[in-house]
């Protein structure tokens, strides 16, 4: 398993070095392959409790990613990474389970870089995790990945050629549905359980040192804590979830949820994180649909 402590020292030597929207910048072809091999319980057990996930049944939705983070931190940290990995930022990500595995399934990880996309803020990445047991592949991610720099001004439209303006009412603010006070260690806890020791995310001296006043919660643990409150977190098989602002350490913040999706506010009115579920399908439903939740 790679470490990411050293991964994470690494990219803080050669960030620097690399230019980010560099003309010409091409990712590298490379797929890093992890072991099959069953899910530790104690780092398993760890990242239920701080997460709030109790179904000791299959892993969590979002838990394959974690056992791949190693990987990716190593693939992103990499010489030939056209991107710089500090400052990088997780905007959103893409989860399907085919099917749940468990914590004895020996599961064989892979991670490679898909794309390189141009971004009104700069160039985003997409990093893919793979999960097969015994060749079949049972679980995937996709995650963009942010990095911020100059671009080239976007022209303003013309009025006259402009497409007309989308007359689709925004969906209904979902209900809240519990308030949560998050304690200034939650990083450091979700650190140890998860693998992810980002600087930003531990101390206050470490997050200002990266452009934040005081540390952040990592965008996967605020995910996994709406999933956990998820009802009937068996029958989801997959997310789409949009990590929109960071949220400060400590804070208070309101989870909201209904049948069309969640999302996590601020005191300020502030949306962290939005997202929808998808359920197992209907099997009374047309071939091809889902049940959203």
């Amino acid at each position: 398993m790679p470490n990411p402590n050293v991964a994470l020292v690494r990219g803080a030597v050669t960030s620097p070095f690399k230019r980010a929207g560099r003309p010409g910048a091409a990712l590298p072809a490379d797929r890093i392959v992890l072991p099959a091999a069953p899910a530790a319980p104690g780092p398993l057990d760890a990242y239920r409790r701080i997460c709030g996930f109790t179904d000791p049944g299959p892993l969590p939705l979002t838990y394959p990613h974690v056992l791949g983070f190693p990987a990716a931190l190593r693939l992103m940290t990499a010489r030939r990474f056209p991107l710089p990995v500090v400052g990088l930022v997780h905007t959103w990500i893409e989860i399907t389970r085919h099917r749940p595995p468990h914590p004895a399934d020996p599961l064989e990880i892979t991670v490679y870089a898909d794309e390189l996309t141009p971004h009104r803020r700069g160039t985003e990445v997409t990093v893919v995790t793979e999960a097969r047991l015994a060749g079949e592949l049972v679980w995937e991610s996709r995650s963009g990945y942010l990095s911020r720099h100059r671009t080239p001004a976007t022209p303003t439209p013309d009025p006259a050629t402009a497409p007309a303006p989308d007359s689709t009412a925004p969906p209904p603010e979902p209900p809240a549905l519990a308030e949560w006070r998050l304690p200034g260690d939650l990083g450091r806890r979700y650190g140890a359980a998860s693998g992810d020791r980002n600087p930003i995310h531990l101390y206050p001296l470490t997050a200002r040192l990266l452009g934040f006043p005081r540390p952040i919660a990592h965008g996967m643990w605020t995910l996994a804590r709406c999933l956990a409150e998820t009802p009937r977190p068996a029958e989801v098989h997959g997310v789409r979830a949009d990590f929109r602002a960071p949220v400060l350490l400590p804070s208070t913040v309101t989870h909201a949820a209904d049948a069309t999706g969640f999302r996590l506010r601020g005191a300020d009115g502030r949306v962290h994180l939005t997202g929808r579920t998808l359920r197992t399908p209907d099997p009374k439903a047309e071939p091809g649909t889902w049940t959203v939740s």
